[in-house]
């Protein structure tokens, strides 16, 4: 069927301009000799994430281990957890898990390394685990030289607690003013990560894996450092609203929500049938990701949603109201398209207007 014959809501996803993404970010990957581990939080779906792998990915990221357990059973084998775990609970789970794929997590304080030995050693197995490093983002991760050292100590003296090395994530990207401002922040941020690595491999523990991760500075080619063997990131397979700001470049949008506009109760005011629980809330003010309004009309020029409720997205704007009725369907650019996949039970693959297949977001919701 013509992805028009929809209902609505829908998530579509382009397939050409998916893969043309795949391929840009993986030849990044390639041409500076690194490997590439795409963050599946953004997509949550195997299929997606096979599709990674096939085209040269060296497994994948995830938020979860909810995620991971469901990435497992679709046959992915090599899962990096980007997050700090805690919880007893959690690590039984990371034990059994552990015994099925190539499983790693990322630690920032002695608490989590002396509760996933305990674990791991009750369970006989070992848990492999990476540093995180704060490189400006101002949200988890080690901060000082000596915390660092100390949590060295740590992994250093628990039997069954594997180093594989340090990670790092300049978020803070999103917030540069410009992309000269952002490829500073991206060197800055891949400088403090490999000089982390030294300090480890002063401290005797070499690291195996150092890795970095940011969509805005990747996508625009800010340079790779020496030292570096590892990026990571999500947004690029997709891309969004405020990633298309960041780059200059609204083509690249693979993803986007198709509604149906349900009212015109004045010459200017038109109603959609989504709203927060099908776009989010979420809105970027500052930056070269900086986006207007709350999610992006393709095909009608400078129309955003300028207002949302649960149910309903309000745009005010008279001139595109003369040119649709009630009725139609219009898509809708999300302006960050992580959280907007979380929402849907599956996504509609298309390609020149034709749905191709349909996929399940099978970590949808996976929040433990």
């Amino acid at each position: 069927m013509k992805y028009n014959e929809l209902d609505t809501p829908s998530l579509l996803i382009d397939r050409e301009v998916m893969m043309k993404n795949i391929k840009y970010i993986q030849d990044i990957a390639d041409e500076n000799g690194v490997k590439l581990r795409p963050h599946t939080k953004t997509h949550k779906m195997p299929k997606i994430a096979k599709l990674q792998v096939e085209n040269g990915a060296k497994g994948i990221a995830v938020a979860k281990i909810g995620e991971a357990e469901v990435m497992c059973e679709n046959g992915l084998n090599d899962i990096f957890i980007a997050n700090e775990v805690i919880g007893e609970i959690k690590y039984q789970r990371l034990a059994n898990l552990s015994k099925k794929a190539m499983i790693s997590f990322g630690v920032d304080n002695p608490i989590q390394v002396q509760q996933a030995n305990k674990i791991f050693k009750e369970n006989n197995t070992i848990a492999n685990v990476l540093i995180e490093i704060e490189v400006g983002e101002n949200r988890s991760g080690i901060i000082q030289k000596e915390d660092f050292i100390l949590l060295l100590k740590e992994i250093k003296k628990a039997s069954n607690v594997k180093f594989k090395g340090i990670f790092s994530h300049d978020g803070n990207s999103y917030g540069a003013e410009d992309k000269m401002m952002c490829e500073i922040i991206a060197v800055e941020a891949q400088k403090r990560t490999v000089d982390f690595s030294k300090i480890a491999k002063e401290n005797e523990m070499e690291c195996e894996i150092v890795s970095y991760g940011s969509t805005p500075t990747i996508f625009n080619k800010c340079p790779i450092i020496e030292g570096i063997n590892e990026i990571r990131l999500g947004t690029y397979v997709f891309m969004d609203a405020s990633q298309a700001n960041a780059i200059e470049d609204i083509s690249r949008c693979a993803a986007t929500v198709l509604s149906s506009i349900i009212s015109k109760p004045t010459k200017d005011r038109v109603i959609l049938d989504v709203g927060a629980k099908g776009l989010t809330m979420q809105e970027r003010h500052t930056g070269i990701a900086s986006t207007i309004g709350k999610g992006t009309l393709v095909d009608y020029e400078n129309t955003y949603i300028e207002k949302m409720f649960d149910e309903h997205a309000i745009i005010n704007n008279e001139e595109f109201s003369k040119k649709v009725e009630v009725g139609d369907k219009v898509k809708i650019i999300p302006v960050h398209i992580c959280p907007v996949c979380n929402l849907y039970e599956k996504a509609y693959l298309i390609s020149n207007d034709e749905v191709v297949d349909e996929i399940d977001i099978s970590c949808r919701l996976k929040l433990k």
